[in-house]
């Protein structure tokens, strides 16, 4: 009777190690479509199109995506989704997330901004894909500068 839980133990691990693919790659998630919407209750949302790439030889079965979108440090943007395609093997899908703005880091943003007079913004971009029970969840982390200022030309 003892041994029932061990060899279910067991069993549980070799399946968790039967599921990973040493050559298994990252997907990639990029925004590729930002717009505001209108809402009745004033709080600034936007509908956020993002794209996953698939680098991979089995689908990329999605049940859920988190994301946020951060400025200067500052996290303005968050969303979540749930109704995501199945990204088939070295394949691509769209699909559009709503997502909600902190007013109050927006504001911080501002304040600071406007206080440095920056002609750069830096940016990021977290996401969290999950694929189920049996792998990890997938993070990724994009981040840069936006250039403000004009282009000199001589």
């Amino acid at each position: 009777m003892n041994r029932v839980p061990i060899l279910l133990t067991l069993m549980t691990l070799l399946a968790g190690c039967a599921t990973v693919d040493p050559d298994y790659e990252s997907p990639s998630v990029t925004v590729s479509s930002f717009r505001a919407i209108a809402v009745p209750n004033g709080i600034p949302n936007f509908e956020i199109g993002l794209r996953v790439l698939n680098p991979n030889a089995t689908p990329l079965e999605l049940r859920g995506i988190s994301f946020a979108i951060s400025l200067d440090g500052q996290r303005l943007i968050r969303g979540v989704g749930n109704e995501l395609p199945v990204i088939k093997p070295y394949g691509a899908g769209n699909f559009t997330v709503t997502a909600s703005a902190n007013v109050l880091a927006g504001i911080r943003f501002f304040a600071n901004w406007a206080e440095t007079a920056s002609d750069e913004i830096n940016y990021e971009f977290k996401a969290k894909l999950d694929v189920g029970a049996l792998r990890r969840a997938i993070r990724i982390k994009e981040s840069g500068s936006l250039s403000l200022g004009a282009q000199q030309t001589n």
